[in-house]
């Protein structure tokens, strides 16, 4: 099963143009879901602003080379790493739940475009990583909504309590997990079972993809940007005059004479 390219299985029934079509559509969903986020919620004329008075208040100036290299601390300590999280379990959560996402689309725009049908064999990694992208958004995802997440681990609500700010994970991993189960109904020959696991996948997808607006979809694409913000005030000294995180007690007083507050 986990070399099997479930897009060369379908185009025997579905013709390859249609799925390319979908793909196209998805896409083309991502980009003005996210314009639309940008306009309506005006964090592109925020972020500008804000980054205007971080210069104009600067203490002291940031060359190129620094500001080169605040970049790239920022793509490999903020993006790639997840550093903004301090909870280890949250962040490993959310490391499986991005790159497997990354690498879970990206197999799938391959596959779909390069190897639609039995006639182009797909390559036997390029299949697995599908898998294995699917499998770290099942293993994240699910990790992080009934075991970590703040109102079910800190605050006892139920896990299946769902609001509209869970959107985005709730049809990630849903995506996810009807896509595995709708590659293993055909690898097993349950027709009936594959054709409604993959009826819940597309309709997992389109919520996931169309529904940026309304969900956390667009923050991947807006967090790498206020994470460079945040470091070159820092490097500017525009951000000297805040007080240090609550989690640092330390340079107040002992953790003991601060215990009240946690």
């Amino acid at each position: 099963m986990l070399t099997t390219n479930p897009f060369a299985e379908l185009s025997a029934a579905v013709p390859p143009v249609l799925m390319q079509a979908y793909v196209v559509v998805m896409a083309l969903l991502v980009v003005a879901g996210t314009l639309f986020d940008i306009a309506h919620k005006k964090s592109a004329r925020y972020f500008f602003e804000n980054w205007r008075q971080t210069r104009a208040k600067a203490r002291k100036p940031v060359g190129g080379g620094e500001m080169m290299a605040i970049a790239v601390k920022t793509a490999v300590v903020d993006v790639m790493a997840s550093g903004e999280f301090c909870n280890q379990r949250r962040r490993v959560a959310h490391l499986l739940g991005m790159y497997g996402f990354v690498i879970h689309v990206v197999a799938t725009a391959v596959m779909v475009f390069a190897y639609p049908t039995a006639a182009t064999p797909t390559p036997a990694a390029l299949a697995a990583l599908w898998y294995v992208g699917a499998l770290m958004v099942c293993v994240g995802g699910y990790w992080f909504w009934f075991f970590i997440r703040v109102d079910v681990a800190a605050e006892g609500h139920s896990p299946f309590r769902f609001m509209r700010a869970d959107l985005f994970v709730v049809a990630l991993v849903l995506s996810a997990t009807f896509g595995l189960a709708w590659a293993w109904s055909q690898t097993a020959g349950s027709a009936a079972a594959a054709w409604v696991f993959l009826a819940l996948y597309l309709i997992a997808n389109t919520v996931l993809f169309a529904s940026i607006p309304w969900s956390k979809f667009s923050h991947m694409f807006f967090k790498p940007a206020a994470a460079f913000e945040k470091r070159m005030s820092e490097a500017n000294g525009t951000r000297a005059n805040l007080p240090p995180p609550a989690d640092r007690p330390a340079k107040f007083g002992s953790p003991a004479k601060h215990a009240h507050h946690y």
